[in-house]
């Protein structure tokens, strides 16, 4: 077993899995470019079917002269938090593609699958580098498309905080408590062997 964070799991893994979670309260300083292209790299190297790479990122680090337009996309709770944090990303997904032998672009059913596999490393990335990764489905989608242009051929999937874990007495009282590494449900829960009798 692993323990970490007042996480344990019930197989050994790397504890790099239980240091990261999600967090809400940032320090608010500001992130190297290098540092936020580690991140970002990092996640260029996730898999995809037929190795397409469907993600694409639009990404804004505070102190520069995107942070007020990215921070503005999220919805008003996320921004109440957010604006604390270090780096601001926006998760796209292409949703077609020219399949290998093929001269035409066709759906790929796995675009959502493997940008989500592209934010599990950025998340992990940042983790390592001693930042911390909060995904945010609560975004303004029809903005985001609308003021960056974004074609009909890619979905807009989600927002990404970073920033350095800060002291969680800077968050409104009802979401201090919320302050805290989750727990998973077990194994058992969620694998079986050869069947599917989920409910």
């Amino acid at each position: 077993m692993t323990a970490v964070n007042s996480r344990t799991a019930d197989h050994p893994v790397s504890e790099l899995f239980l240091e990261r979670w999600s967090p809400r309260a940032f320090t608010g300083e500001e992130m190297p470019e290098e540092t936020l292209a580690t991140i970002l790299e990092a996640a260029r190297w996730a898999p995809s079917g037929y190795n397409f790479q469907p993600w694409r990122f639009v990404y804004a680090r505070k102190g520069t002269a995107h942070w007020e337009r990215l921070l503005s996309m999220l919805n008003p709770f996320n921004q109440g938090w957010a604006k604390s944090a270090s780096a601001l990303v926006i998760v796209f997904s292409k949703k077609r593609e020219t399949p290998p032998g093929k001269d035409a672009e066709t759906p790929n059913r796995s675009h959502s699958f493997d940008a989500g596999c592209a934010w599990g490393y950025m998340a992990l990335q940042a983790t390592q580098l001693g930042w911390q990764a909060h995904g945010m489905a609560g975004i303004e989608l029809d903005r985001i498309r609308a003021e960056f242009g974004v074609p009909e051929g890619y979905e807009i999937e989600a927002g990404v905080a970073i920033g350095r874990q800060g002291d969680k007495s800077t968050l409104p009282e009802a979401l201090q408590a919320r302050e805290t590494p989750s727990g998973r449900r077990s194994l058992a829960e969620i694998a079986e062997e050869g069947s599917f009798s989920f409910k």
